[in-house]
């Protein structure tokens, strides 16, 4: 088995065999998924031993049905299907978007982003095998009892799909406005994911911390995948980031358009995972390509060569029509 793939299935506790698809006279590495946590069947296709999967930032009905565009990616051989958060935007506060061109208007999507984990639910009902991630979830404006009964919900559903983005925002009167204390963020984050860890292990447990206080309570159903869903850091490259991802991460999702990055910061995090006797190989390092970025294969091979095990692709279509046609052209340009 190749490197590169051995790595990826002792990580996830998956199952996969491997095989080639041949398009055009190129060979291709194709992965037939058949595990406990997944139904078998699909066939998920690699890019130089790199997962690839697609980011729809707004999964509203009228830009795209998450249960439609995330089907259509499972039948192409992308690896996950991830949404975005924001829950409110109080009035100015976009203005400091940093995604926003300079001189332009703050980009709409920002106003109407549904729920993700109802989306990713919609599209876990229509899909079998791809993977669905939060890009991100904004867990200091989050309860952890309500988010580690949803999470568990979709992980149940899905029989062992969902992926854990976690980020903890830019936007303060966001954050604030939803009960986060936004300049102690990450603080709270790590608070909120040790309540939701403790909860998914079906147990009654109790908690006094700093943000969350309850008596012994019990919460089910327990996720599917074992112990819990994967919890990756969304952020860029910081020592304290590397750290956190090293110290109770699953992962790391750095928001780059700079693969040095990731290798400057896969080194950073082994470090920190050696020193606390964590493989440093169980951590996946999955770039989350800015909108327009990383589309064609020379960009992917930058990425692929810079160590990572995945990469998301920033969708950029504004219908559901373009949308799948723009899915059809991104895996006939890389697969």
């Amino acid at each position: 088995m190749p490197r590169t793939l051995s790595k990826l299935t002792k990580r996830s506790g998956y199952a996969y065999n491997f095989g080639k698809i041949t398009r055009g006279g190129q060979s291709l590495v194709a992965v037939v998924v058949g595990s406990n946590n997944l139904n078998q069947g699909a066939i998920m296709k690699l890019f130089k031993g790199m997962k690839v999967g697609v980011f729809q930032v707004l999964s509203d009905m009228e830009t795209g049905d998450p249960a439609v565009i995330a089907k259509k990616a499972e039948e192409l051989g992308f690896s996950s299907y991830w949404t975005a958060e924001h829950t409110v935007i109080p009035e100015g506060s976009a203005d400091d978007y940093p995604g926003k061109v300079p001189g332009q208007e703050t980009p709409d999507y920002l106003f109407k982003m549904p729920d993700p984990l109802i989306a990713l639910t919609r599209a876990s009902a229509n899909t079998t095998t791809i993977e669905l991630g939060t890009g991100i979830t904004l867990l200091p404006e989050r309860n952890p009892i309500m988010t580690a009964k949803a999470i568990a919900s979709l992980d149940h559903y899905s029989k062992g799909r969902f992926l854990l983005g976690i980020g903890a925002g830019w936007n303060k009167p966001e954050c604030e406005v939803l009960g986060g204390d936004f300049d102690h963020r990450w603080t709270q984050t790590k608070e909120n994911v040790d309540v939701m860890k403790a909860l998914w292990t079906g147990e009654y447990v109790e908690h006094h911390g700093k943000y969350y206080d309850f008596p012994k309570i019990i919460c089910k159903p327990m996720p599917h995948r074992r112990p819990h869903p994967p919890v990756l850091l969304g952020s860029i490259g910081t020592p304290l980031v590397f750290k956190r991802v090293a110290k109770w991460g699953n992962g790391w999702l750095p928001f780059s358009v700079d693969p040095q990055e990731l290798v400057d910061g896969r080194i950073e995090i082994a470090k920190h995972a050696k020193a606390l006797d964590r493989n440093p190989a169980e951590l996946d390092i999955t770039m989350f390509a800015p909108d327009g970025f990383f589309r064609t294969k020379t960009d992917m091979t930058a990425v692929a060569d810079a160590g990572a095990d995945g990469i998301v692709v920033w969708l950029q279509s504004s219908d559901q029509s373009s949308m799948l046609e723009e899915l059809s052209e991104l895996a006939g340009g890389l697969f």
